[in-house]
């Protein structure tokens, strides 16, 4: 047996008897199950507005960019999302990207150098920890959301002419709904002279007055915010908001911005009107917060759902075969839940990751809490 072979099978083996193992499973959107999954906070992937942009974008720009921003791919509703952007967020630039996966890489392997020192939660999203350890910097983890072991790390440093630091974080933690304490991130990277980068893919379109994100509920501002559109946008892609040097800097030497075919400009259409309807429909905002306080009301105090202020809502059950059961039944009763498991979330921590979204009703909060409560009987 070749040897790719055998490794292939020893390791999907090993990934079934941990209970670890993942499968695709093809999602109808139009079924009558209640998605307790989905990331679209805001309720915007099927809003016809949004939908109607595209088709307008489609037969007036064509089915896709047909290049690289840099060749013939940056055009017209690029332009005009980016400018959109930087005047919502208080940026001099944006730039596009295809995901916040490309986006965080790309920003982490071209601004860090080997002398460089990079700091980063230790529960920031895969993309963010795979580039750090990647790239040439050297990169130290500081535990999750403690300012005191940050300022303990960055105290250590030499900061010298050649030599910059910069600290990472999730401005809200995908798998707990947590929120970084960005304001004291910024007093202390301000004082150790410390650049700051916030990927606030699931807080852009939720929290600030218009959505602005979580910078802008603190009250800060980061040298580098990164925001995705597969979440509260409803749709797909990226951007880096950062200053007038630091965008061309990418441009120039961001291996995954130049070489990469620019998103389709019908998209980018889209997007505009997804940006217009975060900022000027905060009903959609304030239902999130109603269905909350519902779930928080209907649900059994004794099953340890984690109250967050944002629609990630993490009830840790610990073992993975009892969390993949769990949403099993749930699943037989037409309620679909996140079940998230090591090596996604730490071990022994494997949990329900419900998510609520402005588009679901009190009657669907009772009905998922009812479930769960049956489920989880805790006698």
């Amino acid at each position: 047996m070749p040897l790719f072979n055998q490794r292939h099978q020893q390791a999907l083996i090993a990934r079934q008897q941990q209970g670890l193992y993942r499968q695709l499973q093809c999602h109808n959107v139009n079924s009558h199950e209640l998605n307790f999954a989905s990331n679209d906070y805001l309720g915007l992937a099927q809003e016809p507005i949004i939908i109607t942009a595209w088709q307008q974008g489609l037969a007036k720009y064509g089915a896709g960019s047909t290049a690289s921003p840099l060749v013939t791919g940056f055009q017209t509703p690029h332009a005009d999302l980016e400018q959109q952007l930087t005047e919502w967020l208080g940026y001099q630039r944006a730039l596009l990207f295809n995901s916040g996966f490309s986006a965080n890489q790309a920003v982490l392997f071209t601004l860090l150098q080997a002398q460089d020192q990079l700091f980063q939660d230790k529960l920031n999203h895969a993309s963010l920890i795979e580039a750090g350890m990647l790239s040439p910097a050297k990169m130290k983890r500081f535990v999750h959301n403690d300012m005191a072991a940050l300022q303990q790390q960055l105290s250590k440093i030499k900061v010298g002419i050649d030599t910059a630091s910069l600290v990472v974080t999730e401005g809200v933690f995908s798998m707990d709904g947590d929120c970084a304490p960005l304001a004291l991130l910024r007093e202390i990277t301000t004082q150790h002279q410390t650049w700051l980068m916030v990927d606030d893919a699931h807080g852009c379109g939720v929290l600030g007055d218009t959505g602005q994100g979580s910078c802008h509920q603190a009250g800060i501002k980061a040298d580098i915010l990164i925001i995705t559109f597969g979440k509260a946008f409803g749709i797909q892609g990226a951007a880096v908001l950062c200053s007038q040097d630091t965008a061309e800097y990418l441009v120039q030497f961001a291996r995954h911005y130049i070489y990469s075919t620019a998103m389709p400009p019908a998209q980018a259409v889209a997007l505009r009107h997804a940006c217009s309807l975060i900022q000027t429909q905060s009903w959609r905002r304030e239902k999130l917060h109603a269905l909350s306080e519902s779930l928080n009301h209907h649900l059994d105090n004794s099953l340890g759902l984690i109250p967050t202020i944002t629609p990630i809502k993490p009830m840790i059950i610990g073992d993975s075969c009892q969390t993949m059961a769990i949403a099993a039944q749930l699943q037989q009763r037409g309620i679909k839940v996140g079940a998230i498991r090591p090596p996604t979330v730490a071990p022994h921590s494997a949990r329900l990751r419900i998510t609520l979204t402005a588009n679901h009703n009190e009657d669907d909060i009772r009905q998922l809490a009812k479930a769960i409560n049956e489920v989880i009987d805790v006698g």
